[in-house]
């Protein structure tokens, strides 16, 4: 069963920033993420220092930052280019 999705309001602001070419990417990326965070392709990984944060892979440069919550919700907290980790 897919993950839904919540999305955080940093995420939404940051999504806005990107090009329609990397919004059709992510799109794509997050369907992945819904079915499977594990996927190789993501390179899912916690993000050092934190208990529950992870981050994944939208291209080369592009990561999104998410946690899950009550086990069936992801909550995707931030995006953005690869320097959107130092927050985090």
């Amino acid at each position: 069963m897919p993950y839904n999705f919540s999305y955080a309001p940093r995420f939404e602001k940051h999504l806005k920033t990107l090009t329609s070419k990397e919004k059709k990417l992510t799109k794509e990326k997050l369907k992945r993420l819904a079915k499977n965070p594990a996927h190789p392709s993501l390179r899912t990984k916690r993000i050092q220092g934190t208990d529950d944060m992870y981050e994944s892979s939208i291209n080369m440069d592009i990561r999104v930052i998410w946690h899950f919550a009550d086990g069936v919700i992801i909550i995707l907290a931030d995006i953005g280019h690869h320097d959107v980790l130092k927050q985090y």
